[in-house]
């Protein structure tokens, strides 16, 4: 063979004339004439093998060249031929490459076949996937999803023929055909052809697909085997990196590629060639778009999870990312940071540069907490929890990093919250210290502990000091005197001895000998020093006898007493102890103030934030932390949200907390499930109560249930020894299964309301609020109602009860009988006469006890008793106008409904003709709207006639007595009760409350007792509901108690007025700047009841955007003496609400005419500040202009000026040319008349620049149009003069809503 084939740059090349040897196309077939051609390469491939190629190579370049216009079975069946070229290559050259007989013309014939081969099989590969990729744009699915049928088969069978040729290039390459070339030196452009083609594979969009993965890792491997054996390093780390610059969904695909050519095989320098290329990348180019910038962090986290232990070695490149602007790559390095730390950099036996390193990597871990990006902050949070959870967190950053997760609750961001909670979940769950000690139970070991290492301290101090003087110092001090004395021990002092010497010098000593006077001169030293107390002093040379011999002539080396080293070790062991306290002790506050910050968290309107701190919540839980319990109490309201997402986390919560105990049989998880509860249900309200009866934890589908109802009755009944308080919360559990307790409510009776029921109101309180809940939805349901009779167990012990408690002094006597009274009021046969007797009774039992105590503690006796039986009356005047109103009524209701019911059916067909005629009646609802008229004017005329002719009457006068008389009847609970009472008796008709609402009103502002007055709030906002138009003249004194000197009056007044107010019982008047002061309350819970207010009231139209002026008046008067800091901080929070763009310009003008009618500089200030506070647009801006002779005589004022310099910076922000102009210029005049006020002031001798100034200011006023004045339309189309003036601001408010 006298050509070679060398592989061409372009294809087109091959037809050109080439070089000396060089093969050339000669002949390039026709599209026509291609199947014909290609039957002969198939027939000389059968007969010669796959050196036919040499011959039948044009028919394969044809192909190429007429690629476009060829059928696709004509490329298929060429891209077959190639493969079983390719694969019968790889057959038989393994035989011929180990032969040493191999001629260079058989050489040369197997390279030719192998590089035309393999160039013909790439190429047409590449313009498969071409053909392949534009095919699956043309044809990619519409809406409905589907593909044509022959695309969808032409793309499978492709799938499946590219990874055949992957296969068989594998398979070739594989092999050493590096001996094919001289000096196997493989040609460029050979290996160029094959990675080309690799890389094309990869740009395919479903390269990283799952169906795709054969496919994926042939090329991975054909790759790795042309960067091991072909010299493609350096070409495959560029192709990288521009790949990923172009191709974001190939960065998985690399990170594995990287992965497996480092690993299978053995070219770790790939990884820092990829990784020096992006670290050399500049801030400025991942700045920009299309950098690539996401596909190289992806790619970066990816290859850190791979092989994190190869990006060590270069890390200190990728650290230069952390300063540049790109977020994205401060998160893949800190992701990168985190594989290491977590799967390399961990344990305990790491050397001294490991440790660095860790401690360096975490320590910039920490740095970036504190990003300016809060994508950055939560993903490295999200690394803290990894390193956490895989307890790769070194003890000694434990409480370091938790505080600053804490830190990271108060973040602005959303997600960052989110990760901050779930890492303190992490640290909760792995800590190594007691989460079950709260940072109280740990300070008194903590300080025992610290005294008693301080007693050791001062006990070692107490002992002799020795001195501790080492060996070298020791031996630098002893050289002198040692020399001295060596020399006169032995220099000779006589000359027979010098002589002596000088023979033995002069002859050949032996070597036993000289040895013998060495060591003896030593002997001589050593008796010498421990004659004269030399000590620390050791001898090392000559052999172990000799050691031994001079070891017997030594001093002793000291030793350490034992008692001394016991000493020492119990004192490492006390600092150890001491500093492991401290460590749990700062977890432990830490753990308690994320679980306070957290808790907060629970009523967020970010669902996700509440879903995470329920999570929380449940760890704790789950761990046993103390004051866990408070978050599980929190969020059990959660399960009312209409959130269905929240609910849903909460319900879970707790059945995950309670329903899934630990036990080995059926008893002993009830056991379990029962104490859980219990300590749930301790000191539980009925809103909990409640709330635990929606979560439905006795649901008819579990399979404790009835064992669990067992534990809880043996509990209740006594016959398991348990405490009050588990008894009181087995009878509020048993109140949960509804159908199992009704049929015992014999036993409810016996044992909580018999005989010993004056030894514990709080179980008797509690077994009626069972009862009441398991009767309640009984008394709902269709049909009549279901009552008892007077007679009955209950009632009779109910009565019994309430009248022996009245003379009996039982702080839980009082909670006892409101329920007891309800639960009469709901379940008995006339219960009006049930509680007349009772009533009698309580006073017969009183009247007996006066009686009998005579003039021993008659006051003190009488007054508490006096009390107890004043609230009964006030309760059974409360719930016996609930039952007129609720119970009577809808029993006459369906009564009536019966009857006609009963009417209609008796008419039958002979009453259509009266039907008819009444059609007309029913269809304007006379018939049904007179008869519920009727029913309510007989449920009135009955209060206002027939409840206050019983026994009820009686003790009007002297409630009446008792509240007007507080110098003469000053007991506290007296009085508390007394007026609660009257406020009670005061809902049964209006006659009654207009008689007794001005002492009402005298004893909410005089009485001296903050209960008292918070009460009377209560009962008035109650009476304010029933009867509006009594209580409306009233309205200023009850916001007055928005200012009472005491905090629980206060945010009783707020909270009751939030309702009138948000109900539209209250007209919404210039009081509410009252409500607006409690913004800054400093008591933080009417802080937020005041925010709530506003919030709720914001959502009314215009509601605050009409009650803004007059609350800027009331606030900035001078009589009030609000400080400046705090009417901002006010406004601040009011104007927030005012987003609409009409709403802030007509503000604009009516606060511009305010400057005319203020009269302080004060208020002046106070309406530029408010000014200030709008969200100013283009519109308000040209009122602000219109309105300049309203404040322009002001601006000579700092306070006046500086705020309305502030709204042109703000305009001035993001504003067009044209209108920044006109910001400009409206600047400039306001400095021009500032500055002319100050000149006026400061330099009385410029009079005369002043008069020009002057001059000047009055024509830019002349230009300036005057203000428009009319009437603000509202969103309703109605006209709203709303503060025009000041002595309008009363007759703008809302219209009091009738009930």
């Amino acid at each position: 063979m006298s050509w070679d084939f060398f592989v061409p740059v372009c294809v087109g090349d091959l037809v050109k004339t080439g070089g000396i040897n060089q093969y050339v196309v000669q002949d390039v077939v026709s599209a026509k004439q291609l199947p014909s051609c290609l039957n002969k390469f198939k027939a000389a491939l059968r007969s010669q093998g796959p050196l036919c190629i040499l011959e039948h190579f044009d028919t394969g370049y044809s192909v190429l060249q007429h690629c476009k216009a060829v059928d696709l079975a004509v490329k298929e069946d060429t891209l077959e031929l190639l493969v079983q070229v390719v694969s019968g290559l790889s057959v038989s050259l393994p035989s011929i490459l180990v032969s040493t007989s191999l001629s260079a013309a058989e050489r040369k014939e197997k390279l030719n076949a192998v590089k035309m081969s393999v160039f013909l099989l790439c190429k047409l590969t590449e313009n498969l996937e071409s053909d392949s990729y534009r095919q699956n744009i043309v044809t990619a699915p519409g809406k409905g999803g589907k593909k044509g049928k022959a695309c969808g088969e032409g793309l499978v069978q492709w799938d499946s023929e590219r990874e055949q040729v992957l296969q068989a290039l594998v398979q070739l390459f594989q092999l050493d055909i590096r001996s094919l070339w001289s000096l196997s030196l493989v040609e460029e452009e050979f290996i160029s052809c094959v990675t080309c083609c690799c890389y094309k594979l990869l740009e395919n969009p479903t390269i990283s697909h799952v169906k795709s993965k054969p496919t994926r890792d042939c090329v991975i491997h054909l790759l790795g085997l042309l960067i091991k054996k072909y010299n493609h390093l350096l070409g495959a780390g560029v192709k990288v990196i521009q790949m990923l610059q172009h191709f974001e969904q190939l960065s998985s695909v690399f990170a594995q590629a990287v992965s497996v050519w480092s690993t299978e095989y053995g070219v770790r320098a790939i990884i820092g060639e990829v990784i020096r290329e992006i670290g050399q990348k500049s801030s400025e180019e991942l700045a920009r778009e299309g950098s690539g910038v996401k596909a190289f962090a992806s790619f970066l986290s990816e290859v850190s999870a791979l092989v994190p232990e190869l990006m060590i070695p270069n890390i200190s490149v990728l650290i230069t990312h952390l300063e540049g602007e790109s977020h994205t790559m401060r998160v893949a390095v800190c992701e990168v940071l985190g594989e290491i730390l977590v799967r390399v950099l961990c344990g305990d036996g790491l050397d001294e540069s490991g440790r660095a390193d860790r401690d360096r990597f975490f320590d910039t871990l920490q740095e970036h907490l504190h990003d300016s990006h809060s994508h950055v902050r939560t993903r490295v949070l999200q690394v803290y929890t990894r390193i956490v959870n895989s307890k790769a967190l070194p003890l000694c950053r434990y409480s370091e990093v938790m505080e600053l997760a804490v830190g990271r609750l108060m973040d602005k961001s959303i997600n960052v919250v989110k990760s901050s909670i779930q890492l303190l979940a992490a640290f909760i769950a792995h800590n190594p210290y007691s989460c079950k000690l709260s940072s109280a139970d740990l300070k008194k070991p903590l300080e025992k502990e610290t005294s008693k290492l301080r007693e050791l301290k001062e006990k070692l101090e107490g002992t002799a000091p020795v001195a501790v003087i080492k060996a070298s110092e020791l031996w630098a001090a002893m050289v002198p005197e040692l020399l001295v004395t060596v020399r006169k021990e032995l220099e000779p002092t006589s000359e027979e001895e010098k002589e002596q010497q000088e023979d033995e010098e002069g002859g050949e000593v032996e070597e036993e000998k000289e040895a013998e006077d060495d060591r003896a001169t030593a002997v001589k030293i050593a008796q010498y020093l421990r004659v004269n107390n030399v000590q620390y002093l050791t001898f090392s040379s000559g052999s172990d006898d000799d050691t031994s011999e001079l070891n017997q002539n030594l001093p002793p080396t000291p030793q350490k007493e034992p008692e001394k080293e016991g000493e020492d070790g119990e004192l490492k062991k006390q600092e150890m102890l001491v500093q492991y306290l401290k460590d749990t002790e700062t977890f432990a506050l830490q753990v308690e103030r994320a679980i306070s910050v957290i808790n907060t968290m629970l009523y967020w309107k970010t669902t996700s934030v509440v879903q995470e701190a329920v999570q929380f919540c449940v760890t704790v839980c789950e761990f046993s932390v103390a004051n866990s319990i408070s978050g599980v109490r929190k969020m059990l309201p959660l399960v009312w949200s209409t959130d269905a997402a929240i609910k849903d986390a909460v319900i879970h919560a707790y059945r995950r907390l309670y329903l899934n105990p630990q036990g080995d049989t059926i008893r002993t998880k009830a056991q379990t499930l029962v104490d859980s509860l219990s300590e749930l249900m301790v000191d539980s309200s009925l809103g909990t109560i409640q709330c635990l009866e929606e979560i439905e934890f006795f649901s008819s589908g579990s399979s404790l249930q009835s064992t669990v109802v067992q534990v809880l009755w043996e509990r209740f009944t006594g016959k398991r020894e348990t405490s009050s308080l588990y008894k009181r919360a087995a009878v509020l559990l048993l109140g949960m299964a509804r159908e199992v307790v009704l049929s015992n409510l014999d036993t409810l009776c016996s044992v909580a309301l018999g005989e010993k029921v004056t030894e514990d109101f709080l179980l008797a309180r509690d077994a009626v609020i069972t009862i009441c809940n398991i009767t309640d939805h009984v008394r709902q349901s269709k049909g009549a109602p279901f009552r008892l009779p007077q007679d009955h167990q209950l009632f009779t012990c109910l009565t019994q009860a309430v009248a022996e408690g009245v003379v009996m002094e039982d702080p839980y006597w009082q909670s006892f009988m409101e329920q007891a009274v309800r639960l009469i009021y709901f379940l008995a046969e006339s219960p009006d006469q049930l509680c007349s007797r009772l009533l009698q009774r309580s006073a017969r039992l009183l009247l007996d006890q006066i009686a009998e105590g005579g003039e021993v503690n008659k006051d003190a006796v009488n007054c508490v008793c006096l009390a107890q039986l004043l609230a009964a009356c006030g309760c059974v005047a409360f719930w016996q106008v609930s039952h007129l109103e609720r119970s009577v009524s809808a029993e006459l209701r369906r009564r009536r409904g019966e009857t006609e019911e009963r009417e209609e059916k008796e008419k039958g067909p002979a009453g259509k003709q009266t039907a008819n005629e009444s059609t007309m009646e029913e269809e304007l609802g006379l018939i049904g709207a007179s008869a519920e008229d009727t029913e309510a004017e007989l449920i009135r005329n009955i209060c206002e006639t027939e409840l206050l002719e019983n026994l009820l009457s009686a003790f009007l006068p002297l409630l009446v007595r008792v509240c007007g008389s507080p110098g003469r009847y000053s007991h506290p609970q007296l009085t508390t009760a007394a007026c609660l009472a009257l406020s009670q008796y005061m809902m049964i008709s209006p006659s009654v409350c207009e008689e007794n609402i001005r002492l009402m009103f005298t004893v909410l502002e005089r009485s001296t007792l903050p209960v008292v007055r918070a009460n009377a709030i209560i009962a008035l906002g109650d009476l304010t509901v029933r009867f509006p138009n009594i209580l409306e003249p009233w309205t200023q004194n009850l916001y007055a108690r928005l200012s009472d000197e005491v905090p629980s009056v206060r945010q009783t007044a707020v909270t009751v007025l939030t309702q009138l107010v948000l109900k539209d019982v209250l007209k919404v008047k210039g009081q509410v700047s009252e409500v607006a002061v409690l913004l800054i309350d400093p008591d933080s819970h009417i802080n937020s009841l005041a925010l709530n207010f506003f919030n709720e009231l914001a959502t009314k139209d215009n509601a605050i955007y009409n009650l803004l002026p007059d609350i800027i008046s009331r606030l900035s008067d001078p009589e009030r003496g609000m400080s400046s800091e705090d009417f901002n901080t006010i406004m601040k929070q009011l104007f927030s609400y005012i987003t609409k763009e009409r709403q802030t310009e007509s503000l604009v003008e009516k606060l511009c005419q305010r400057f005319r009618t203020a009269k302080t500089e004060r208020q002046w200030c106070d309406l530029a500040v408010s000014l200030s506070l709008l969200s100013m647009c283009e519109r308000g801006f040209k009122r602000l202009q219109e309105c300049w002779e309203c404040y322009s005589d002001k601006l000579t004022e700092p306070g006046v000026y500086q705020p309305l310099l502030s709204i042109t910076a703000k305009l001035r922000r993001g504003a067009k040319p044209q209108f920044k102009a006109q910001v400009d210029e409206f600047e400039q005049r306001l400095t021009a008349v500032h500055t002319r006020g100050l000149e006026n002031v400061e330099s009385p001798e410029m009079d005369e620049e002043n008069q020009k100034a002057g001059v000047s200011a009055e024509k830019t006023v002349t230009r300036t149009p005057a203000p428009t004045r009319g009437r603000l339309k509202s969103k309703e189309g109605q006209e709203s003069a709303c503060f025009e003036e000041p002595c309008c601001r009363n007759s703008l408010f809302l219209i009091l809503v009738t009930r």
